[in-house]
């Protein structure tokens, strides 16, 4: 057995210039209802993309409870977020769209299209899958991508985050990158050309090579029942050089900032990714102590992509579920590989809604 475990997708980051506006769209609109934690604090172990100064933000993550990965929603308290500066097109090296799962995507299709303006038509991925896209208010763009799987019933037709489309550079040296690092060593689709379901997004009709990367095993840990499987889309442009979507800008500025992932034995993970290139460039606990964010804490640590895609690794020490009254997962005192109960999650989402 392995000494680590790279599990599912925890959230994908999201930096915003309003932090209350954004979260609402999401509830609003996604289903992002049930909030892990909230905090409001200094982020002091990031200053390699922070410009070397430990930055205040105000954070949550934030899930929905039919499963699928969440959206930790980002914000600078006291430096003004700078934009990237034209709209991102198809294949920008980073993560350029986020995938979200669905039930239903025609019927969803329906239900969003009636309140929001900005979806594209539905149509297929190159697996033959349904799937549409929709741009937030704030430019980041979303692939609302079928699928059937259930966590928690909560009578939606949209679940959590499934993945991430990401544009890279050189497509073997990263597809290398996601299968020894990552651990997808699946390939379920790999094609070339020109892709009608991006028609609505800029350089749309430019050729593209495209690959799309699974994990063949079910996803292991305490949170792997909620978060479930997830994919990662490769997207590199073959007719121009890709531009770089936090070039000049600092990690939290608008835009996807990171893939996080759930692990276990984050000391072992550290020597592999040494061991292949991908040296940790953060980390929050280099000497065993507890990092606290809000009511929870952890580990996390960054790599990089090729491309320099920033990855996240968090390895949870407690989380709450009902913290006013002292209520906590004490993960240090459990088996790491044992899924957490629904009806913990289900308390989560009584208490968070709530409020």
């Amino acid at each position: 057995m392995c000494a680590y475990t790279i599990s599912s997708i925890q959230q994908v980051g999201v930096g915003t210039s309003n932090f209350r506006q954004s979260w609402e769209w999401y509830i609003r609109m996604f289903g992002f209802d049930v909030k892990i934690l909230e905090d409001d604090t200094v982020a002091e172990r990031m200053l390699p993309y922070t410009g070397g100064k430990a930055q205040k933000r105000h954070a949550c993550i934030a899930v929905n409870l039919q499963g699928g990965g969440g959206l930790e929603i980002w914000q600078y308290s006291e430096r003004t977020p700078v934009p990237y500066g034209s709209a991102i097109a198809v294949g920008d090296t980073g993560i350029f769209a986020a995938k979200v799962k669905c039930r239903d995507v025609a019927g969803f299709h329906r239900e969003l299209s009636s309140k929001y303006d900005r979806c594209s038509p539905v149509s297929q991925d190159p697996a033959g899958t349904p799937c549409f896209y929709v741009t937030d208010p704030f430019g980041n763009t979303f692939q609302i991508i079928e699928r059937k799987d259930i966590f928690i019933e909560d009578h939606k037709l949209c679940g959590g985050i499934a993945g991430a489309l990401v544009g890279v550079r050189d497509m073997e040296r990263s597809v290398t990158f996601y299968r020894e690092i990552m651990g997808y060593d699946k390939i379920i689709y790999d094609d070339t050309g020109t892709f009608g379901d991006w028609s609505v997004m800029p350089a749309s009709g430019e050729r593209y090579r495209r690959v799309l990367l699974g994990k063949s095993g079910m996803p292991d840990g305490a949170f792997s029942g909620l978060l479930g499987t997830n994919v990662i889309e490769l997207v590199q442009p073959l007719e121009r050089t890709p531009a770089k979507i936090y070039e000049g800008r600092f990690w939290g500025d608008p835009g996807f900032i990171q893939i996080c992932y759930d692990v276990t034995g984050m000391d072992e993970l550290k020597a592999f990714c040494t061991s292949k290139g991908h040296p940790f460039t953060v980390d929050s606990c280099p000497d065993g102590e507890r990092f606290d964010m809000g009511e929870a804490s952890g580990r996390f640590t960054y790599i990089e992509d090729p491309d320099g895609t920033l990855i996240e690794f968090v390895e949870t020490q407690k989380v709450p579920v009902i913290g006013k009254l002292g209520l906590y997962i004490d993960m240090n005192r459990r088996d790491r590989h044992r899924q957490l109960p629904k009806f913990l999650f289900r308390m989560m989402g009584l208490v968070s809604r709530q409020k």
